[in-house]
């Protein structure tokens, strides 16, 4: 099996069960930079400026033991390693994306919305924490063959707060994979982090994820 193919853990079973199409995004920008950033941070559909929140950078993902991060340009639209649980809460939302690879396995995806106001934000990021804690229940319905569990690693102390969690699927013919989900926001920004590899619970890194969206928030704005 191709790395690209084990990278990201909800990607086999998507690819296996759910055929959303393309496994994983395309390869990062080699050099690891913000280069996206900047191209659209100033821009919307309509053409008028408009402020976008900042994104992380590389080297603000959790440490790899043996590879250093590389991260992709900004995006817009919401990536599919991150479309099956969250896919109900999409529509009519202007959102961008942000890549990140390691030589390996691991690989993570940062996904920010700008909404009309504070209320809207939190009922979106209300919706988001609902959507995430549902989907493992959602695999295993989608695919009997899928044993998913989550864990609940609870709320962040940042802004207007944030809250991390962990989802472990595992196939019947042996593909284990684990993935950190969080949500957090600040103002009218919500973000949502994932970082995922094979493995199961006991591989992730559960501390340097919570710091690392507790970056992530603290940059929104």
């Amino acid at each position: 099996m191709s790395k690209r193919t084990r990278a990201a853990s909800l990607t086999t079973f998507v690819a296996a069960s759910v055929a959303f199409g393309a496994v994983l995004a395309g390869p990062a920008d080699a050099t690891g930079k913000d280069t996206g950033a900047s191209k659209h941070a100033s821009t919307s559909a309509s053409g008028k400026a408009k402020a976008w929140p900042k994104f992380l950078s590389a080297s603000q993902l959790p440490p790899h033991p043996t590879s250093s991060w590389t991260a992709g340009k900004v995006t817009d639209g919401v990536p599919d390693e991150l479309r099956f649980c969250i896919e109900d809460t999409l529509p009519g939302y202007d959102s961008r994306y942000r890549d990140f690879r390691t030589d390996l396995e691991t690989n993570a995806q940062q996904l920010t919305f700008v909404v009309g106001s504070s209320a809207k934000a939190k009922a979106l990021a209300t919706r988001l924490n609902k959507d995430i804690r549902a989907c493992a229940t959602r695999i295993e319905q989608s695919d009997p063959e899928t044993e998913a569990a989550l864990k609940d690693y609870g709320k962040l102390s940042v802004e207007e707060g944030a809250h991390a969690y962990g989802l472990h699927t595992e196939t019947s013919w042996g593909a284990t994979d684990i993935n950190l989900y969080s949500v957090g926001r600040d103002g009218k920004a919500v973000t949502l982090v994932r970082w995922g590899q094979m493995g199961d619970f006991s591989d992730a890194p559960v501390k340097a994820f919570k710091k690392t969206t507790t970056t992530a928030v603290n940059k929104l704005y």
